[in-house]
């Protein structure tokens, strides 16, 4: 988990996966194949293998750096590649900043994980989420920002 759905801002901490279960888990747990933490957590690694968005946006040349990317960029390469409407969510920069951090990509999926624009209604859809950084300090990001897409901190 550490390594394929690391917490960014702290990475050594159990809390990003605790909040994932009381949030996400839970509410999927209403289905057999979900309804315990490790169906949860072994489905939700299920898929980020098999959709494995940091191939995609790593042959589009969009990789964790010190480099920014514009939003078009990382949404033009998911939708290409997918041919569905990805969830992107960023961490916005304090007054003055003029850099958005990456902290969510979702791929939604149907209750059958066929893939899904993730436009649909909340009742139609699961979400496969790549990271997160910061849960509630995650909105929309601004189309006309720069966007940092973060190296994963080294664990010591």
């Amino acid at each position: 988990m550490e390594r394929v759905w690391p917490d960014l801002l702290e990475p050594s901490s159990p809390k990003f996966w605790k909040y994932e279960w009381q949030k996400h888990g839970t509410c999927a747990a209403q289905a057999e194949s979900l309804n315990s933490e490790h169906k949860y957590f072994s489905k939700a690694l299920e898929l980020y293998h098999k959709f494995d968005l940091n191939s995609v946006l790593r042959n589009n040349k969009i990789v964790p750096s010190e480099e920014h990317y514009t939003l078009d960029d990382v949404e033009t390469a998911l939708t290409n590649f997918y041919n569905v409407k990805p969830k992107i969510q960023c961490v916005h920069p304090g007054k003055g900043g003029q850099v958005q951090i990456l902290g969510q990509i979702e791929i939604c999926v149907d209750r059958d994980f066929q893939l899904m624009n993730c436009e649909k209604s909340t009742e139609e859809i699961w979400s496969n989420d790549m990271f997160v950084s910061g849960q509630s300090a995650l909105s929309v990001c601004d189309q006309s920002m720069p966007v940092y897409y973060p190296p994963v901190p080294s664990r010591s």
